[in-house]
């Protein structure tokens, strides 16, 4: 089928295929990436395969350059170097890459009526009964007593064991949680995910909770992890499931960790894929904490971005002082990238018909939120 432009035909099935070759490669990033710390690896593999290097490693940069940043594993940063002044501006385009899960609590461990438990506390704005009797996978890393780093992720290959967190049977849930408002349907305290329910072999009168004990042998036999490295671990519990493609169609795309992954993947394609060098110098920030307030070192309330800014006049000019730095920001475009919602026909009535955004009308544009 052919449809017409203004500068002569397209071929629709052509541009179809181009449209689901990029949602292949979407998917596959989520799959990837299903952590900030995930997701800054799997965006810093492929900066560099497309020509950009350390910041770092760079005592002066040049119109074109492509340097990268990266702070404490959750924040990427990629620059292309434009052919303005640069204290006429830089363009920002900044997309949050953590979304909302369950982290380990720092002493998780437990046993009680002959099953091994650990305790979690969530993270961001998720609806709580929906983490119920779902598999979810465990990604994190730990720093072990030595020093050793390992970073571990049980339940994303096929033959991983996954983890879940326990809700009532039907008949017994009525009296229970029958009267409980929504977002209590499964309370926070009740977010506790199995881990076992083999007890030890090991004859030990001194060890009397078998299953935790069962617990940390393996632990310690896989990743050589005793109890107390918890405390120096970042463990994230994550819906097992992989991107799928939904509908008959094909034609939308099912997979956890859209918010904010699709504005940050499209949004680190479009650097990537910058084909002429661009008259303003052009920044992708990929960051985190949005989820909870945008705090912390490592969120945008911090001093990231005046940090690699003042960074990239200093090396650009082989000066700096604060009011470059100030004119730069002044002359500077920010764009937010982050998600909206399409009205859905059965849930109309949260949305204002006038101004909502719909499906198959191009990208979001929105002025007002909070």
């Amino acid at each position: 089928m052919l449809l017409k432009k203004e500068n002569g035909w397209k071929n629709k099935d052509l541009e179809r295929e181009k449209i689901f070759d990029f949602c292949q490669e979407y998917k596959t990033s989520l799959d990837l990436g299903k952590t900030e710390r995930e997701y800054v690896r799997f965006g810093l593999e492929l900066a560099k395969k497309n020509g950009f290097v350390c910041a770092n490693s760079k005592e002066r940069l040049e119109v074109g350059d492509k340097v990268y940043y990266v702070n404490r594993e959750k924040n990427l940063v990629l620059v292309v170097v434009g052919k303005e002044d640069i204290k006429k501006g830089i363009n920002y385009v900044v997309s949050h890459i953590d979304s909302p899960r369950i982290d380990l609590k720092q002493n998780p461990l437990y046993e009680e009526l002959e099953l091994a438990y650990m305790k979690t506390h969530y993270y961001g704005g998720i609806k709580k009964y929906q983490w119920a009797s779902i598999p979810l996978s465990l990604h994190g890393v730990v720093i072990l007593g030595n020093g050793e780093r390992r970073d571990i992720i049980i339940g994303e290959k096929e033959d991983d064991p996954v983890f879940t967190i326990p809700d009532l049977l039907p008949h017994l849930a009525a009296k229970y949680q029958g009267d409980r408002q929504t977002s209590e349907v499964i309370k926070g305290e009740e977010l506790q995910i199995i881990v076992g329910s083999i007890p030890t072999e090991v004859k030990n009168s001194e060890v009397k909770e078998l299953i935790k004990y069962q617990i940390l042998e393996e632990l310690n036999r896989t990743y050589n992890m005793i109890e107390e490295d918890f405390i120096s671990a970042e463990f994230q519990l994550v819906p097992a499931f992989k991107a799928k493609d939904i509908g008959l169609d094909r034609s939308l795309i099912g997979a956890y960790g859209q918010d904010d992954r699709v504005c940050g993947y499209t949004s680190l394609r479009a650097i990537l894929d910058l084909n002429e060098v661009p008259v303003k110098t052009a920044v992708c920030f990929l960051a985190d904490k949005e989820e909870t307030g945008s705090h912390g070192s490592t969120g945008l309330q911090s001093n990231y971005l005046e940090y690699f800014t003042s960074d990239l006049i200093n090396k650009i000019q082989g000066t700096y002082n604060d009011l470059d730095l100030r004119k730069t920001l002044w002359n500077s475009n920010a764009l937010s990238s982050d998600v909206n919602a399409a009205m859905d026909p059965i849930f109309k009535g949260v949305h204002e018909p006038q101004n909502a955004a719909k499906l198959n009308y191009g990208i979001v544009v929105t002025k007002f939120t909070g």
